[in-house]
């Protein structure tokens, strides 16, 4: 193993953990290579959009499993690992592009690169957290921003870059950005570890006998997840996925379908240009929020957070519905942004609260498959109402977009921030989860 005893200070993890999440996010610039699949390769919205779909369904999963094996694998196996995997994604992509096989770019961008994120991004921001138990909603927020600021760096950095010196060739421009991603994440990724403080993972042999509260114990995590606090905070997290990934997938198609009726003189290649520029100034937003939400949950509490992310944006939504200025249009969808990196902030510190640490990893990693739940739905039903409906896209998209926000906001009400008992469920106990005084004790 490289560098077995190096323990970097934790500003200096800080900052890798957040160069990491940078490179991973770069799937969210997804719509600025959309559009050109759609004209170079004739592939409907649809089959691009399952592409999308596929990685964050596939982040999601592995990023459960990697939430698991976290304390026994240790950072630097599972980042590298990662890393490995996400940059070969890009390159198989690539080749399937040069041979014209959807299959395969499906299972090169679509599973082997989104189960890298899902290995890399689960872990910057677990282990992040045990290096900062004094600022863990702060420290994640900015682990977890570099996640959002990676659209900017692929959509108005790499990619033109490289759209510009391989003259549009996109299976070269894959292959090129998988060699520029491994450059960075492989170096990153080995000098990642745990605090000097952490103990590692015991031996179920060398393990005595938990009490019914312990952390450790058998089953104690399959009762967490068995919990109302569990599936509320899952159900909460998954509807504001959904709505804000629906936009992010296809911002800048959607932005060019509303300047080109407002003004039908712009060139095609001008609409292309406003929508990169969009999903760059979005990400930022998306990063920034991820840095406000999370230091804000840490004075006002998790709850009372996703309750405003929740209700502020059903109100931008409607919003989106009908505005057909471009400008307002963009302002609009930034706030949309800044809200559902503000969920991926507060979440982390809010599974840390209810759970607690020695469980964060897993608990945090299971709820991640609301994102490749959401992943899967709300990017397929855009692309599905683009094809079928391209002159109501935008009413339909933002419609749905209210109605899972408005699910989201009443099951908000349903959250707390109490720490969970590590009892089997009962009726009372069950009710106390969902924030409702039960009539008697368990």
């Amino acid at each position: 193993m490289i560098f077995p005893t190096t323990v970097l200070p934790r500003s200096v993890t800080a900052l890798i953990c957040t160069l990491l999440q940078i490179c991973f996010g770069t799937v969210y610039a997804w719509s600025f290579f959309q559009t050109l699949l759609v004209k170079q390769l004739g592939w409907s919205f649809l089959d691009t959009a399952w592409a999308f779909s596929i990685a964050i369904f596939s982040l999601g999963i592995s990023a459960a499993w990697a939430g698991q094996a976290l304390p026994r694998l240790g950072p630097r196996k599972l980042a590298t690992a990662g890393s490995v995997m996400f940059a070969g994604g890009y390159i198989i992509a690539g080749l399937a592009l040069h041979l014209e096989v959807l299959w395969l770019f499906y299972l090169g961008y679509g599973v082997i690169g989104g189960a890298g994120i899902g290995l890399g991004y689960v872990t910057p921001v677990a282990t992040v957290a045990k290096w900062f138990p004094d600022r863990k909603g702060l420290a994640t927020g900015i682990v977890v921003m570099g996640f959002g600021l990676g659209a900017f760096l692929l959509s108005k950095v790499l990619a033109p870059f490289l759209v510009v010196r391989m003259d549009g060739n996109l299976p070269l421009i894959f292959m090129w950005l998988g060699i520029v991603f491994a450059c960075i994440l492989l170096p990153s990724s080995l000098v990642l570890s745990n605090p000097p403080t952490a103990s590692p993972a015991k031996p179920a042999s060398a393990q005595g006998s938990p009490g019914p509260e312990d952390p450790d114990a058998p089953g104690s995590i399959r009762l967490c997840l068995r919990s109302a606090k569990f599936l509320t905070m899952w159900l909460v997290f998954f509807f504001n996925i959904a709505a804000g990934i629906s936009v992010i997938s296809f911002q800048s198609p959607l932005l060019q379908d509303v300047w080109g009726l407002a003004d039908p003189s712009i060139e095609p290649e001008t609409l292309a240009e406003y929508g990169a520029t969009l999903i760059a100034v979005s990400s930022l937003f998306n990063g920034a929020g991820r840095l406000f939400w999370g230091s804000l949950s840490d004075r006002i509490g998790r709850t009372r957070t996703f309750r405003i992310l929740l209700g502020s944006q059903m109100i931008v939504f409607g919003a989106l519905m009908t505005e057909r200025d471009p400008w307002i249009f963009c302002t609009l969808v930034c706030y949309v942004l800044l809200c559902f990196g503000g969920g991926f902030a507060t979440m982390p510190s809010f599974v840390l609260d209810v759970f607690g640490a020695k469980r964060m990893s897993a608990i945090y990693g299971a709820i991640l498959t609301a994102w490749a739940a959401a992943g899967v739905f709300g990017p397929l039903y855009v692309a599905h109402l683009k094809d079928q409906f391209p002159d109501r896209v935008i009413i339909y998209c933002f419609l749905i977009g209210v109605l899972l926000l408005g699910i989201g906001y009443v099951f908000s009400y349903l959250l707390t921030d109490d720490r969970i008992r590590l009892k089997p469920p009962t009726v009372a106990s069950t009710l106390r989860d969902f924030g409702i005084a039960p009539l008697h004790r368990d």
